[in-house]
């Protein structure tokens, strides 16, 4: 029987071994760290996903199911992961090698390298049916935690939508909001509470959501967008998930958030109906492309005169929630040109395709200057 000295020449004379220069210049479509926790924790190379060699063999086909894809391995010097091509080439994988030396040549070219989220006890157990996900996992749970959500609106659409992702885990969440509790919202609006009527929303809302998550940040916009403050609220924020109740926001929203590139997340309620879709800036339709203008005064009714039905808010705002969770983690399908509509009296989803309005004002030319404005106030908030 061999030494080990001797097997591993004999195991990397089989495999394929590639450089740091090589993968540098040409990126491989995955990158595979198979080193234990505690090295991974010390540093890892940018983009490369962590499964450590002894579950290689049990998570590779989640994470790669292709089995003709261009996968680089890396370990610390380049044993473990030549080993590790070997079993992956025994499974079917046509397209693996091994780094030649592994993070630690990596390191020595002096490239960069970023650090992991260092979960505590606590966190693992709050967000382990996260973790053990192969969509989520660690990696995405981190990045849940480093994501900032910006929601418009904390009444009917806000609440659920934020409850969920304060639960989730979305590390900043913001709340504009220039409204107090009333009687009247405590039907829908499930962040606030009787004690807390006359109370500002955003401060009600913060509250709730720290109380149900301490590791969310909470940024209370105690305001209404307007022209000159709307680039300043939504720039420094991920996604926005629009829950206003008003044309002019929604326009103004819609204008900004092409400017700065900025997804949004819309939707809105109706007595006993629903309705939700995900605006991608120029990768799809624009608020516009569906209603280029604002509609005359007392054309639209709010739920003010018009009601709502209770539970309905929950219900999108949760489809909200969840939108913006598969954004940030880049899973999924997104609702980017179509509408998903919702009849709460037929349980009945039904969907709608929409389309990029090639004379949209605003977006269809991406080179065009946007020019925000404060519309009047079209139809009461409600």
């Amino acid at each position: 029987m061999p030494d080990f000295r001797t097997y591993l020449s004999q195991i990397k004379a089989g495999i394929r071994e590639t450089t740091v220069e090589e993968i540098t210049k040409h990126r491989p479509q995955v990158l595979i760290d198979v080193r234990e926790g505690e090295e991974y924790n010390e540093g890892y190379v940018p983009g490369a996903t962590w499964i450590p060699r002894g579950k290689l063999e049990q998570r590779i086909e989640d994470a790669v199911p292709e089995r003709d894809a261009d996968i680089v391995l890396y370990c610390a010097g380049g044993n473990r992961s030549a080993l590790a091509a070997r079993t992956l080439a025994e499974m079917g994988y046509s397209r693996v090698r091994s780094l030649a030396g592994g993070y630690g040549a990596w390191k020595k070219a002096g490239h960069a390298v970023d650090k992991p989220f260092i979960f505590s006890d606590a966190q693992k157990a709050r967000y382990a049916r996260h973790t053990m996900l192969p969509e989520v996992g660690e990696k995405g749970q981190a990045k849940l935690l480093r994501s900032k959500v910006l929601l418009l609106g904390a009444g009917g659409l806000g609440s659920p939508s934020a409850y969920y992702l304060a639960a989730a885990g979305v590390g900043t969440l913001g709340l504009v909001d220039d409204d107090v509790v009333d009687e009247s919202n405590l039907q829908r609006q499930i962040l606030h509470s009787t004690r807390r009527v006359g109370m500002p929303k955003v401060e009600s809302a913060q509250k709730t959501l720290t109380e149900l998550n301490p590791d969310v940040r909470v940024i209370p916009h105690q305001t209404r967008l307007l022209s000159d403050n709307v680039l300043d609220i939504i720039k420094d924020y991920d996604l926005i998930v629009d829950g206003a109740d008003n044309f002019p926001t929604r326009y103004l929203l819609n204008d900004a958030a092409l400017m700065l590139k900025k997804a949004v997340l819309h939707a809105s309620i109706f007595r006993f109906e629903g309705q939700i879709t995900t605006f991608l800036p120029f990768h799809g339709p624009c608020y516009r492309c569906l209603y280029p203008e604002p509609p005359p005064l007392g054309m639209a009714p709010s739920c003010n005169e018009a009601g709502v039905l209770g539970v309905l808010p929950g219900v999108i705002g949760v489809l909200q929630a969840t939108e913006a969770v598969k954004l940030l983690l880049g899973i999924g399908e997104t609702l980017s040109g179509r509408l998903l509509i919702y009849d709460a009296l037929a349980t009945k989803f039904r969907e709608l395709k929409l389309r990029r309005d090639p004379s949209c004002a605003v977006c269809s030319d991406p080179q065009k200057p946007i020019e925000l404005i404060d519309y009047e106030a079209f139809c009461a908030r409600g």
